[in-house]
C-alpha cells in the first residue's frame, strides 16, 4: 500500500507544482510527477493483481467522521491501473499541448486533482472515502471542462449539463449507499456483513438508486446528454481521461455495489443492466455514424463501447444469479478486458483529436482531408484506433469482443428464460452496433485523413510536437499488444473478475499467448491469425506482380469524367452519412433547412442555394426539454409570489401546514 500511497503523493504534488511553480518550468513540472505517480500507481496495481493479495489502509485524521479507509483488490487493481496507463500517455501529452492550451495554474491544478482521484475511486472503502473522491473527481473535471470556455463557446453550456448530471448521480448513489448502510457503520466491509440483514425490496430499491447514479456517469442511455456535450468542450487530455477512465468508473461502481455489497441480489437487476447495456450500444453507435464533429463522434461512440461493457457485466450478474458461475466470469472478463481495451483505442483517438484540432483549427469532418501526407504519425495512430473500435482480428478490440461474444453464446445455456432472453438481445446488439460503428470510423478515416484538404487549416496542417506523438503512440501500442497477446493478462484478468463476481477463480482461461476457453471448448490465436493473413497478402502480392505489368505507371487520379477536380467535390462526411440518416429518421429525427437566395428581382433565377442539416439527440429534446421548460415556467409562477406580501406569505405558509396535517 505504501507504493500506492507515494502514487497519490506525486500526483497532489504535481498539483502543487502546476499552482505555484514558475510558469517556464510548471508545465514539465507537474507533468514529471504525473508521470511518476501513475508509474507507481501501476506498480501497485500490478502487484495486487498478480498476487491477489489485498492492502488496506486508515487513518482517522484526514476526514471528519469517518477518517480515510483505502482498500486495494484486485478488482480496483484493475481500474487503477486502466486510469494510470490513460494518466501517463497524457501527462506525457501536456508537454506539447500545454503551447496550445491548459497551460494556466488552475487548469495544470485541476488537472492532477482529477488524475488523483481517478486512482482514488477504486480504493476508496467506506461510503465518506468513495463520496468524497467523487465528488472531487466530478469538481475537477467541471472545471477543467470550463478551462477552455474562450475558444469553446458551448463550454458553458456543457457545464451546466455535466454540472446538473453528475450531481443528481451522486446524490442517488449516496442515498442507495445511505440505504444499505441503514444498520450502522461506514466502511464497505461492514455495508456487505449487514446487507444481508435487508429486505429484498430495500436491497433492490438500493440497488437501483446506485445503478441510477453509476450509468449516468457511465454514459449510460438515457442518462447520456452530458457526454456528447461535455467531451467537445473538455481539453483534449482531458477527453481522453474522462472517456477511458471516468467513465468506466461507472461499471466499476456498479459491480462493486451490486455483488460485493449486495451479493449479487436478483437475476431481474442485471436484466435491466443488460438492457440499459443494449439501448446505449445501439443508440451511441447510430449518432456517431450521423456527427461531422470529431470529438463528438468520439462521444458517441464511448456510450456505444460503454453499452457493451454493461451488457457483458448484466451478464455476468445474471449469470451468476443462475449458477453459471464459469460462464459469469468469461463475460465478466470481457468486460474488463474492453475496458482495457477501450482506454488504449479511444484514449489514443482523443488525443488525435486534440492533435488535429492543433494542426488545422477545427474539428469538423467536412473540412479536414489530406492529413496522411501532413500528418503520417498521426494519421497512423488514428488508423490503428479506428481499426481497433472496429474489432479488427489482432487488435485489442477484437479479442475483448470475441470474449464477449463467447460469453452471451454460452449464456444461451442458462435455464432461466429472462437469461436467456437477455442474452439474445445482447448478441443481436453485438452484431448491430459492429456494422454502424463499422460506417462511423470508415467515415471518420476516410474523410478526415485521406483523399485532399478539404480547407486551408488542413492544407496548412503539420505534425505535431514530439510530446503528443510519443503519448498517442503508447496508448495505440496498448491497444495492438492486448490484440496479439491478450493471453498474457490471463492471470490478473481472471483474478479480477473473480473478486468482481464473488465466485473462486475458475481458471476459464487456458494460459497462452492467445485466449483459450478451456471449459467451454473455444479459442483464438492472435498470432496465428496475424501469421495467415500475412501469407494470404503476400500470395496476393506476388501474384498481382507475376500477372500485372512489371512496371508502375503514374497516372492522375480519376476525376469522374471532368476535367477539373476540386476538393469541394470530394465525399463529406455528411453525404457519407445520409443513407443511414434515412434508413433511421425516425430514431434520429434529422432536420434540414435551404436557404435560396435570388438573382436581382427575378424568383426563378437562383443566385445561391445553402442546405443546412442538423440531427439533434431525441433523448434530450423529448426527454429533457419538456421537462426542463416546465421547470422554468414553474420557477417563473414561484417568482410572482414573492412580492414582498407578509399577508400572502402567512396565506400560504398556513395552506402548506394544512397540507402537512391532512397527509400526515
Amino acid at each position: 500500500m505504501t507504493v500506492y500511497l507515494v502514487a497519490l503523493g506525486l500526483c497532489a504534488g504535481g498539483g502543487l507544482a502546476g499552482a505555484l511553480a514558475p510558469r517556464r518550468h510548471r508545465v514539465w513540472v507537474a507533468s514529471l510527477l504525473g508521470v511518476l505517480g501513475c508509474v507507481a500507481a501501476l506498480v501497485a496495481a500490478a502487484r495486487t493483481l498478480l498476487t491477489g493479495a489485498r492492502a488496506t489502509y486508515h487513518t482517522a485524521q484526514i476526514l471528519p467522521l469517518s477518517g480515510l479507509s483505502l482498500s486495494l483488490d484486485p478488482l480496483g487493481a484493475w481500474f487503477v491501473a486502466t486510469s494510470a496507463v490513460v494518466g501517463l500517455a497524457t501527462c506525457v501529452y501536456l508537454v506539447g499541448y500545454a503551447r496550445h492550451g491548459m497551460a494556466s495554474r488552475t487548469a495544470l491544478a485541476m488537472f492532477m486533482l482529477f488524475l488523483l482521484t481517478l486512482l482514488a475511486v477504486p480504493v476508496a472503502s467506506s461510503v465518506m472515502s468513495f463520496m468524497f473522491f467523487w465528488e472531487l473527481m466530478a469538481l475537477s473535471s467541471l472545471a477543467l471542462i470550463l478551462s477552455e470556455q474562450s475558444r469553446h463557446g458551448d463550454a458553458r453550456s456543457a457545464a451546466v449539463w455535466y454540472g446538473v448530471m453528475t450531481h443528481v448521480g451522486a446524490a442517488s448513489i449516496l442515498l442507495g449507499l445511505l440505504i444499505i448502510a441503514a444498520g450502522g457503520g461506514q466502511d464497505f466491509s461492514q455495508l456487505s456483513a449487514q446487507s444481508t440483514m435487508l429486505s429484498p425490496t430495500a436491497k433492490g430499491f438500493a440497488f437501483f438508486l446506485v445503478l441510477l447514479g453509476f450509468a449516468s456517469k457511465a454514459g449510460a442511455v438515457p442518462l447520456h446528454v452530458w457526454l456528447p456535450k461535455a467531451h467537445p468542450a473538455a481539453p483534449s487530455p482531458v477527453s481522453a481521461l474522462m472517456s477511458s477512465a471516468m467513465v468506466a468508473l461507472g461499471v466499476y461502481g456498479i459491480v462493486r455495489v451490486g455483488v460485493d455489497l449486495l451479493h449479487g441480489g436478483s437475476v431481474w437487476w442485471w436484466v435491466v443492466v443488460v438492457l440499459l447495456g443494449v439501448a446505449s450500444a445501439l443508440y451511441g453507435a447510430l449518432h456517431a455514424t450521423t456527427s461531422t464533429d470529431v470529438k463528438r463522434l468520439l462521444a458517441y461512440s464511448t456510450i456505444d463501447v460503454l453499452g457493451l461493457v454493461l451488457i457483458g457485466v448484466g451478464a455476468a450478474g445474471a449469470l451468476r444469479a443462475v449458477g453459471l458461475t464459469s460462464v459469469a466470469q468469461v463475460a465478466m472478463m470481457a468486460s474488463l478486458l474492453l475496458v482495457l481495451a477501450h482506454a488504449g483505442f479511444k484514449g489514443s483517438l482523443f488525443l488525435v483529436a486534440g492533435a488535429v484540432e492543433r494542426a488545422t483549427a477545427t474539428r469538423d469532418l467536412d473540412l479536414l482531408g489530406g492529413l496522411v501526407h501532413a500528418m503520417p504519425v498521426t494519421t497512423l495512430v488514428a488508423a490503428l484506433g479506428a481499426a481497433s473500435i472496429m474489432a479488427v482480428p489482432t487488435l485489442g478490440g477484437f479479442s475483448s469482443e470475441w470474449l464477449l461474444l463467447e460469453g452471451l453464446l454460452h449464456g444461451l445455456s442458462a435455464a432461466s428464460t429472462p437469461t436467456v432472453i437477455v442474452m439474445l438481445l445482447g448478441v443481436v446488439a453485438f452484431a448491430l452496433t459492429g456494422g454502424l460503428t463499422a460506417v462511423a470510423f470508415v467515415k471518420f478515416f476516410g474523410i478526415g485523413f485521406l483523399g485532399r484538404a478539404r480547407s486551408s487549416g488542413a492544407l496548412d496542417a503539420t505534425e505535431v510536437p514530439p510530446s503528443m506523438r510519443v503519448a498517442m503512440i503508447m496508448l495505440s501500442a496498448l491497444s495492438v499488444v492486448i490484440g496479439l497477446a491478450p493471453g498474457v493478462l490471463v492471470t490478473t484478468l481472471g483474478r479480477a473478475a473473480a473478486t468482481g463476481l464473488a465466485i473462486p477463480d475458475v481458471a476459464a482461461l487456458g494460459h497462452s499467448t492467445g485466449l483459450v476457453l478451456a471449459h467451454l471448448h473455444g479459442a483464438v490465436a492472435p498470432f496465428e491469425l496475424l501469421g495467415g493473413l500475412t501469407v494470404v497478402m503476400i500470395v496476393l502480392a506476388v501474384g498481382a506482380r507475376a500477372l500485372g505489368s512489371r512496371r508502375a505507371r503514374r497516372v492522375d487520379a480519376w476525376a469522374c469524367g471532368r476535367d477539373l477536380q476540386t476538393p469541394r467535390m470530394q465525399y463529406t462526411a455528411t453525404s457519407f452519412a445520409e443513407p443511414l440518416q434515412r434508413v433511421f429518421a425516425d430514431v434520429l429525427r434529422p432536420q434540414a433547412d435551404i436557404e435560396v437566395t435570388h438573382a436581382g428581382e427575378s424568383r426563378y433565377y437562383e443566385q445561391a442555394l445553402l442546405y443546412q442539416s442538423r440531427v439533434a439527440d431525441v433523448v434530450e429534446s423529448r426527454g429533457y426539454r419538456p421537462v426542463i421548460s416546465a421547470a422554468l415556467r414553474l420557477g417563473r409562477v414561484a417568482r410572482r409570489l414573492h412580492n414582498g406580501n407578509v399577508d400572502r406569505y402567512l396565506a400560504l405558509g398556513f395552506v402548506a401546514l394544512l397540507v402537512v396535517l391532512v397527509v400526515a
